[in-house]
């Protein structure tokens, strides 16, 4: 056994804990935390050289002199704190609510905080601060192509050949989403020659594996704004140089996702009804104004025909939901009966109208761009979980620039009659509906997938009834049996496969929204 003195254990423990003092700080000079690494962007840019450590008998503690330790690093930034970001107006935004900020199309604004993915606060170069639609602005950067007026993110092929047409100037042109993700398409009007017609040239921007953009091999640039600079001035290679930038920016404003920020419920007091526009199984449809200068359409719900109570707690959930082929519910009404629906106004109206209202004048290319716009906005709802339930060409309204939305998502649900009945008299959505439904109310985005094969049907009939020398129990007979919708003769072969592909007998069977667009956009570029 061994004995220690007093003395003897104090200088043991004093030992340990300056080589413990010493090994930390050995720790924390030459090998820096996560956190430090992190806040590195804060440090200053030239680091102190890393001091020697002071020996036992040149402690500066035991002098009383200042610590040479290296300071401690700014601590880190708070989880959920947001980097500002420079964003610039695609659109005009006029405040609606105190709380707003005024948007100016191409000026400058700095992003405060990000409230909801569809409402910023935002900072205007005067320091005024308020509220914006998200969808209004984007963020100023060079590489953006969003800035620029030729850009269009969400256009198809016939879209961009109808916009070119109508400008009608040769090298008129603009830059498009190609159909493969993350690749673009430019896409030039070339005026008639002697021997030909107005054409329409669409060139694939290729990628190299530098990451140069080019559409033709020899001229090679660091950006597609550079691509696009260049041969403004030069065609090298297209058939006429870029002369008119074709953009939609500013002329047709997109629709927000409520009237404000979490304003679901509207004021009666602040609609105007201009003329009644149709009706519905819910009541009568009206065209009208809220505070006097933003069109809007509403509906108004007649008293029994739905759960009213469910309704109102799902709005403010479905106002949520803001995608450019979805018709934008902006609020309800439920301070009197009847209820009011407000939503986004649609020039067009129904596309089953539009379609009937113009059969033998619309191209196999426009109905097939139809298609595209209504599974691009089933695929954002099915992104989302949401399911529809009643998709249908007379639940999708056109607007006045021909785009398509699709309207009354997932209303079914507070129908209170079963098997309710439209206006023509007719009862669905039994026609519209898969097996699993018809047998056991079973709903989800793949019995959606068979509506929309329906609807493809529809467009490509020019607005037909599907069954329609069959009733509802004898299409359910037949559907059982393995019956299936015949090819329209406005349909190609590759178009049918696709509707065909949406009545697989099982829900797995079906492809999936997304896998539908990327097939239908393939068909529309070849």
């Amino acid at each position: 056994m061994i004995c220690l003195s007093d003395n003897t254990i104090q200088s043991v423990f004093c030992c340990c804990c300056c080589c413990s003092v010493q090994k930390r700080e050995a720790r924390t000079q030459m090998s820096p935390s996560k956190d430090e690494e992190r806040s590195g962007k804060y440090a200053p840019r030239h680091r102190p050289r890393l001091l020697e450590l002071p020996s036992k008998k040149k402690s500066n503690r035991s002098h009383g002199q200042p610590s040479k330790r290296k300071p401690l690093p700014p601590l880190p930034v708070s989880e959920g704190a947001e980097e500002m970001i420079q964003v610039k107006a695609l659109y005009d935004f006029l405040p609606r609510e105190s709380c707003d900020l005024a948007l100016t199309r191409a000026e400058e604004y700095l992003i405060l905080e990000k409230y909801t993915p569809h409402w910023w606060k935002a900072r205007d170069q005067q320091g005024n601060e308020g509220l914006i639609p998200s969808n209004y602005v984007t963020e100023n950067k060079l590489t953006n192509l969003e800035i620029y007026e030729w850009y269009h993110k969400n256009i198809t092929r016939n879209q961009a050949e109808r916009l070119l047409r109508q400008e009608s100037k040769e090298g008129a042109f603009i830059v498009r989403d190609s159909r493969h993700v993350g690749s673009y398409t430019l896409s030039v009007f070339i005026r008639a020659r002697r021997s030909t017609e107005d054409t329409i040239k669409h060139y694939q921007i290729k990628e190299n594996d530098l990451g140069q953009y080019y559409v033709a091999e020899r001229h090679l640039f660091q950006s597609i704004p550079e691509l696009i600079q260049y041969h403004q001035h030069n065609a090298a290679g297209l058939m006429t140089r870029l002369r008119y930038p074709v953009g939609l920016m500013g002329s047709c404003l997109p629709a927000t996702a409520g009237f404000s920020y979490e304003k679901w419920e509207i004021d009666p007091s602040e609609l105007a009804f201009v003329k009644e526009i149709g009706s519905g199984q819910f009541g009568v449809v009206h065209l009208g104004h809220w505070r006097a200068h933003v069109q809007v359409a509403i509906k108004a719900i007649n008293e029994g025909c739905m759960s009213e109570e469910d309704f109102i707690e799902e709005a403010k959930v479905m106002m949520k939901l803001s995608h450019s082929r979805l018709v934008q519910l902006y609020g309800v009404c439920i301070q009197h009966k009847p209820l009011y629906i407000v939503t986004e106004f649609m020039e067009h109206g129904c596309l089953l109208t539009y379609l009937r209202a113009r059969r033998g004048r619309l191209s196999k290319e426009v109905l097939l761009s139809v298609c595209q716009d209504v599974c691009e906005g089933m695929a954002y709802l099915e992104k989302n979980s949401f399911i529809h339930r009643d998709l249908a060409a007379r639940n999708c309204l056109v607007s006045s620039t021909c785009i398509v939305k699709i309207s009354d998502f997932g209303m079914t649900r507070y129908v209170l009659d079963d098997e309710y009945i439209s206006s023509s008299g007719a009862k669905f959505p039994i026609k519209w509906s898969p097996p699993e439904v018809s047998h056991y109310n079973k709903y989800s985005s793949k019995s959606d997938v068979w509506s929309f094969g329906v609807l493809m049907w529809e467009v490509f009939t020019e607005g037909k009834m599907p069954f329609e020398n069959k009733s509802n129990l004898q299409v359910v007979e037949a559907i059982s049996n393995g019956f299936r919708l015949y090819r329209p003769h406005l349909a190609s072969m590759p178009i049918y496969e696709v509707m065909y592909s949406c009545w697989h007998e099982k829900p797995r069977g079906r492809p999936a929204f997304a896998e539908l667009l990327t097939a239908l956009t393939e068909i529309a570029e070849t």
